[in-house]
């Protein structure tokens, strides 16, 4: 009997794993023709001394064998294929749970040019620094080369990446959240560019030594942005964007500055179809700070009859001119790393419906029949649980079931409502661009910019209660500027003087209109004035009408407001006190943060752009005026 018949079942299967991952190395490294591409991934394997080196070929097989090694490992664990088919939770270490903004780095040749929102290291010191801990870092373990275009393969507007791992979970959450695999590299070719993107867990095993559910390195966590020669170094964490290099770090950090140097924008926004009764669509890009509700929007059902939105992308939207010198954007990103607290039939059915198969679940509670379950997930919780750190949970604890961070990766494809031009090559045309963030007071329901520059003003002063999504306390006012704060790979003054100079390239009747939204605007006693979630799609129509020509408004000291009655409370029990407040400009309040509007832009020195500091003026005198008239001031 041959010898491997004697081996355990849990070896054979090992064994076959090994196997299937040899033929994807040959197969997908049969495709790359690139020298530059071969040069660096044998210089990366010469320095990290991985057991062996595998080249991804995005095929069903590579996927499934992923899931199967991170069972193996003990890093996630498979839900019940019947309610779950296909699907696995993974629980990862308390010290890696979300982006870690305090160790990422903007690692350009001059200090000024990452500006004082980036923490700045000079890039050769910080290689350096991340050179001994990447020498070595992936003893006993895979190294893996994953090929992936974020984009549409062969898009106008796509780029192409390579991410290096020597972790499983980042393969397979990669594989759902790109394009990934042997395409990528065929397009590529022998002489394209592609951003250089290296991942370490930063745990090295040694021989027979035992393995950690979730490897990671707390004590040493970089990661780092080289955007001059468009590389990430990122190591230590293996947690979401600090490990999906394609997601924040490539498709925010690392391509603000090609879109900065190229003439486009690349930002932190959902792009969504919206359709009125009549067949009449535009499209609508929206940029909220993480965990504010930018899933919900772009998935939303309409409580309006008649009226219907399709999702495009529901994190990032890449912008380029097309020939008509309108902006077109596409979703970047092939799937959803959605925040699942909060997330539920009644706030987001048609992401719960999109999840239910085929998904990647990150430390989520488990429920005693093999299915997840997170906060507010259902009206009432289960009687029993497993919470995120595997500890036995009742309603009765005092501690959250899930982690405030859990969330779920999903294929974009099987989100209920996706566009049919979520991959349309050349992009979707882009009719209004919306800014937002959670504000209990001062800002209205919604506000339309009287010009680009003043949508750009309106930006750049965005400012919202902080989430657990990023490390750190929560509920703290932070100005977070186009909700990319945590995202801008340069200096933030330089990024609007871009977002200037690109409404300075077109006739301003082509560019989008701007508009500034607050769902989260409370009464005195804390409760939210608007019911939100699909009664959304009430200020979603006004947009539209305002886009058409249309929509009724009144002109205010800080924009325009929908006119009295136009918005849409058709079959909504809401009070007219209510609407008013909503729609009421605090004169008052705003006079009161304009110290906090000039304290933040003092951060950006000489790099404030003048048109930003004339807006800035133009608003307190208007503000002043309005107050004089009113008797306040």
């Amino acid at each position: 009997m041959p010898s491997q018949w004697r081996l355990s079942p849990e070896a054979r299967e090992s064994v076959r794993v090994r196997t299937a991952l040899h033929r994807s190395h040959e197969k997908a490294n049969a495709m790359s023709q690139h020298e530059l591409l071969e040069a660096w991934v044998n210089d990366v394997a010469t320095m990290c001394q991985p057991e062996q080196v595998v080249w991804c070929n995005g095929s069903e097989p590579e996927y499934a064998t992923m899931l199967r090694l991170m069972v193996q490992a003990g890093t996630a664990l498979w839900l019940d294929q019947g309610k779950r088919p296909n699907s696995v939770l993974v629980r990862s270490d308390p010290g890696d749970v979300a982006r870690v903004e305090e160790f990422t780095f903007i690692c350009s040749r001059s200090k000024d040019d990452a500006g004082p929102t980036n923490n700045w290291r000079d890039p050769a010191d910080m290689k350096r620094t991340l050179t001994p801990l990447f020498s070595g870092a992936m003893k006993g373990r895979t190294m893996y080369v994953i090929p992936y275009s974020m984009g549409p393969i062969g898009s106008p507007i796509a780029k192409i990446g390579i991410e290096i791992t020597d972790s499983p979970y980042v393969v397979a959450n990669m594989h759902v959240m790109a394009r990934v695999g042997s395409r990528v590299l065929e397009t590529l070719g022998a002489a394209g560019e592609f951003v250089k993107g290296l991942h370490s867990v930063g745990a090295p095993l040694e021989a027979n030594a035992p393995d950690s559910p979730w490897p990671c390195n707390p004590k040493n966590k970089y990661i780092c942005h080289f955007p001059e020669t468009r590389e990430i170094w990122s190591y230590g964490s293996g947690y979401g964007g600090n490990a999906l290099l394609g997601k924040k770090c490539h498709a925010l950090r690392i391509a603000s500055v090609q879109a900065r140097d190229e003439g486009w924008l690349a930002e932190h926004m959902l792009i969504l179809g919206l359709t009125n009764p009549e067949g009449r669509k535009i499209f609508v890009a929206a940029a909220f700070p993480s965990a504010c509700g930018k899933t919900n929007l772009a998935m939303m059902n309409p409580t309006l009859p008649g009226w219907k939105i399709e999702t495009v992308g529901d994190d990032i939207a890449w912008m380029k001119f097309g020939a008509d010198g309108r902006l077109y954007a596409i979703n970047p990103e092939a799937g959803f790393f959605g925040v699942a607290p909060g997330t539920s039939l009644k706030s987001n059915p048609n992401a719960m419906r999109a999840a239910e198969a085929n998904s990647i679940f990150t430390n989520c509670a488990v429920t005693p029949d093999g299915d997840v379950w997170w906060e507010e997930m259902t009206e009432t919780p289960p009687l029993e649980l497993v919470d995120w750190l595997r500890r036995p949970w009742t309603p009765k604890a005092t501690r959250k079931a899930a982690h405030p961070n859990a969330r779920f990766t999903t294929p974009a494809r099987q989100c209920p409502v996706i566009s049919p031009d979520w991959e349309k090559p050349g992009g979707v045309p882009i009719s209004a661009v919306l800014f937002g963030g959670r504000r209990a007071g001062v800002v209205p329901l919604v506000n339309e910019a009287t010009s680009w520059r003043q949508g750009t003003f309106l930006g750049s002063i965005m400012s919202s209660e902080t989430t657990a999504a990023a490390a750190g306390k929560v509920g703290n006012l932070r100005h977070d500027p186009f909700a990319m704060l945590p995202f801008c790979g340069y200096h933030m003054g330089d990024y609007f003087a871009h977002w200037l100079a690109v409404g300075a390239k077109t006739d301003a009747a082509k560019l989008p209109k701007v508009f500034y939204v607050n769902w989260f605007r409370k009464d005195d006693d804390g409760r939210f004035l608007w019911p939100g979630y699909g009664e959304n799609s009430r200020v979603l129509k006004w947009i539209f009408e305002r886009v058409a020509g249309t929509g009724k408004a009144v002109d205010t000291p800080i924009g325009r407001l929908p006119a009295p009655g136009a918005i849409d409370l058709s079959g909504l029990r809401i009070q007219d006190a209510q609407m008013a407040e909503l729609l009421r400009v605090d004169v008052e309040g705003w006079i009161a943060e304009l110290p906090a509007i000039r304290k933040h832009y003092e951060r950006f020195g000489s790099k404030l752009p003048r048109g930003l500091r004339d807006e800035l003026g133009a608003l307190e005198q208007r503000l002043q005026a309005a107050a004089v008239g009113a008797g306040g001031h």
